[in-house]
């Protein structure tokens, strides 16, 4: 299967979990209710893993392929970061998202009452998400340093050619570091959020996605381009 079929198989599946998702008891006040969160939040990590596993297998192949994406849209290519999303547009959705839940229900927090939700976040949980914004804000410096750094080497590839599998080798790493980055984002934000938390994460995040590609198809309809 190539990685644009695969990718639309993905992106399908992705709709269904996100159904799941929305549907799945908020908050939770059973046993089971807590159960049925873990267990759904382990499904959609597990599906973000699965997705950059078949991608790197495809870098090996061809790793040009994936900085052209052609199964995405103009809009969506040009919001990439090294084949695929910036990592720290996590930490603006969580701040986002929990702004507004915050002033949808801000009455009833004064109050003290908990929702439990991404608008009741602890001090301890901003603390924690400010620190690996941090971290992950140094990683994505130090990756987009050193694919400049291959960039700025490119010219060699047209005087030599010997050297060109090299050339691809370290490129299909510097997007292996990305998609790391990308994977370990996910895995780090939804641990330190709790699993009600994780699944309206989850649910921004993938309505996000899903947003930004039917705006990206209509105006690629509109361009002609499809």
């Amino acid at each position: 299967m190539s990685f644009h079929r695969f990718y639309q198989t993905w992106f399908d599946h992705l709709r269904r979990l996100v159904d799941q998702l929305t549907q799945a008891p908020r908050p939770p006040t059973t046993e089971e209710d807590h159960h049925i969160l873990h267990q759904l939040v382990h499904m959609a990590t597990s599906h973000y893993a699965e997705y950059y596993r078949v991608k790197s297998l495809a870098a090996k192949h061809d790793v040009f392929s994936l900085f052209a994406a052609p199964w995405s849209t103009s809009l969506e290519r040009s919001l990439h970061w090294i084949a695929g999303w910036r990592p720290t547009t996590a930490f603006h959705l969580i701040y986002t998202e929990s702004s507004i839940r915050f002033e949808s229900h801000v009455v009833d927090i004064l109050r003290g009452l908990r929702t439990g939700d991404l608008g009741d976040l602890s001090p301890g949980q901003f603390r924690r998400v400010s620190e690996l914004q941090c971290d992950t804000v140094r990683e994505e410096n130090a990756i987009t340093d050193e694919l400049s750094e291959w960039q700025d080497g490119s010219s060699d590839i047209l005087g030599m050619c010997a050297n060109l599998d090299g050339k691809i080798e370290q490129l299909v790493r510097i997007l292996g570091k990305a998609d790391d980055l990308r994977m370990m984002t996910i895995r780090k934000v939804v641990d330190l959020l709790t699993p009600q938390q994780a699944v309206e994460f989850l649910i921004a995040a993938a309505e996000l996605q899903f947003g930004v590609r039917s705006w990206g198809m209509n105006q690629d309809h509109q361009r002609g381009n499809v």
